[in-house]
């Protein structure tokens, strides 16, 4: 299973970055050690205080800790706030 997490981050991260600002749940729940859970209290956090400045905010979010972000870190980007 680790193997297909690893191998999902790889070609996510050939073709396209996961924007925390505007993805959408399904975007959202296909990084590794997010699922549709945590991937609507990502959504509701980001309704809350409008957009991320960082990635490092997603340590906000119940459940999110530095080992989730970590392993998502190359894939993962917040454009900036409008």
């Amino acid at each position: 299973m680790k193997i297909v997490f690893v191998t999902l981050a790889f070609v996510i991260s050939l073709f396209a970055s996961v924007d925390i600002n505007s993805a959408s749940a399904k975007e959202l729940s296909s990084l590794h050690g997010i699922g549709d859970k945590k991937a609507i209290a990502i959504i509701e956090y980001r309704e809350g205080v409008k957009c991320f400045k960082s990635i490092d905010e997603l340590s906000n979010i119940k459940g999110i800790g530095k080992t989730i972000i970590s392993k998502n870190r190359d894939i993962l980007k917040a454009s900036p706030c409008k």
